[in-house]
């Protein structure tokens, strides 16, 4: 019986190792197949499901730069504001307060 995530066996408690499945559909890898690796230590069933990995990334990573440009925007645009209602207030030279 192989376990899902881990088991406790004579005292120890036992990981499988990160080659055993497949990292997108969980699929059990046998060792004399192909294993199709992506970004180092994430172990793929098929080329198939290594590039639909590989889009969903690409897609959350769009969908960040996205967001992160919307709010640097924000930022740069609230700052913008800023100085622009500095630059309207008027001040007077030759004034001093003392509190």
């Amino acid at each position: 019986m192989r376990p899902s995530a881990s088991h406790y066996a004579g005292g120890e408690y036992n990981q499988p190792h990160f080659l055993d499945s497949c990292s997108l559909c969980h699929k059990h890898l046998s060792q004399n197949s192909d294993i199709y690796m992506y970004r180092g230590n994430a172990p793929f069933c098929s080329q198939e499901c290594r590039q639909e990995q590989i889009e969903m990334d690409e897609a959350n990573e769009k969908r960040w730069k996205i967001s992160s440009s919307k709010r640097s925007n924000s930022v740069r645009q609230s700052k913008d504001s800023t100085k622009e209602s500095d630059t309207n207030k008027a001040v007077r030279t030759g004034t001093v307060a003392v509190a």
